[in-house]
């Protein structure tokens, strides 16, 4: 039996893929541990669905939906991934892929076999404080690709998600000057900390908010609220 790497399928939604109705794949599984994450049940449980479960459902959407959301958890922690997203351009389906960047071997093989349309690159925090929010030491790896989308010009975004008490204005500012020292001319969007009570890491709610007239300028900030 195939091996169960889909934590849930989300099979409808016309907000996480820019200007496309597209479902959520929801890979479980992660490498990181960030403090304010509320995904716990992705991130720390085991997938529920089948590989061969998830073609059928997007064969059972053709003429329906435009695409398809990897997101998770992480997608990249995936062996077969590539595999995957062969079956699901078969289908005609674009593909969205949300990550935090830490398998750029993996994004460099999908990004040039032409295997994702669209990437959501999640910039967490400034290398100094990389293991802090994550409990990862691999900035450098998400430095690699994050500097690998920006040389091929492939369609991304960077994100961040601002809880204001772990990341403040400074770090945030440090952000931007490095995206602008490396060349990103795109979105940088900043995502609200939802407050639910079991967090990974057990965080509370904001004590501060963001002072967002305090932004570096330079880029195109949006708070996607």
């Amino acid at each position: 039996m195939s091996h169960k790497l889909l934590y849930d399928i989300t099979p409808f939604t016309a907000l996480d893929y820019p200007d496309h109705l597209a479902a959520i794949f929801w890979f479980a599984g992660c490498n990181m541990r960030c403090a304010y994450c509320y995904n716990k049940e992705i991130v720390l449980g085991e997938g529920k669905r089948t590989e061969e479960e998830a073609i059928a459902f997007l064969q059972s959407r053709t003429g329906l939906l435009e695409a398809v959301v990897l997101s998770g958890g992480e997608a990249t922690l995936f062996d077969g991934l590539v595999e995957f997203c062969k079956k699901i351009k078969q289908l005609k389906f674009k593909i969205k892929l949300d990550t935090n960047g830490l398998n750029p071997e993996m994004i460099k093989v999908l990004v040039e076999n032409e295997l994702v349309d669209y990437i959501a690159l999640d910039y967490k925090a400034p290398k100094e404080k990389y293991f802090e929010i994550t409990k990862n030491k691999h900035f450098d790896r998400f430095s690699k690709t994050l500097n690998f989308l920006i040389q091929k010009q492939f369609p991304f975004e960077v994100r961040t998600t601002v809880h204001s008490d772990l990341l403040r204005i400074t770090e945030i500012n440090r952000i931007i000057k490095d995206l602008l020292k490396r060349g990103y001319r795109g979105t940088y969007y900043l995502q609200p900390f939802v407050f639910i009570e079991y967090t990974i890491g057990k965080v509370k709610e904001e004590k501060t908010s963001l002072d967002r007239s305090q932004l570096s300028p330079g880029l195109n900030v949006v708070w996607r609220a």
